[in-house]
């Protein structure tokens, strides 16, 4: 996982909420938190957007991880200060209407879940592994998702779904759209 470099805290001032202006999937969202408010629960509580889990709450299952500008991270670890105008991507962002992403199509086609509960933050980390490049390797799909613990063990169906999300991308890129 990336950390953020920019050190937004230096412009917060507290101990009282400060306001923060969040862009998550492409809508911004003014909010009030204090300083000390992690990103996944402002995402869950204050925003409504339950897709992105509450795992571990310390960095280590991957459950709640999200996009910010492009990358995957883990919420839990985030303060929603340090999101402060940046690009925000939950799991409630990839889909467009009825319209999944293929992402998701390929998680509901090569079954690459079985409870469930890690989905939505597996379903991020190969969103962003794609992002970062359409012809991933079997070991850097690994690598891609091996911050993401799969209780139920399904990796092999996860790789297999993320290497079938990964061909639509690259026939996608490869049209130019």
């Amino acid at each position: 996982m990336t950390i953020l470099t920019e050190n937004a805290l230096d412009r917060i001032t507290g101990p009282g909420k400060v306001s923060v202006s969040l862009s998550v999937n492409e809508e911004t969202h003014a909010v009030e938190v204090e300083p000390r408010r992690t990103l996944l629960d402002t995402l869950r509580v204050d925003l409504g957007l339950t897709g992105t889990k509450k795992g571990c709450d310390m960095g280590e299952c991957g459950s709640c991880t999200v996009l910010v500008d492009g990358k995957p991270m883990y919420s839990c670890l985030l303060l929603a200060v340090e999101c402060d105008g940046r690009e925000i991507m939950t799991v409630e962002g990839l889909s467009s209407g009825d319209r999944l992403d293929p992402v998701q199509q390929a998680f509901a086609e090569y079954q690459g879940f079985e409870c469930g509960f890690c989905t939505p933050g597996q379903e991020m980390a190969v969103k962003g592994l794609l992002e970062a490049s359409t012809t991933p390797t079997p070991e850097e799909v690994q690598r891609g998702v091996s911050g993401n613990i799969c209780r139920c063990g399904q990796y092999r169906r996860i790789f297999k779904a993320a290497a079938a999300a990964a061909e639509v991308y690259e026939a996608a890129r490869i049209k130019g759209g």
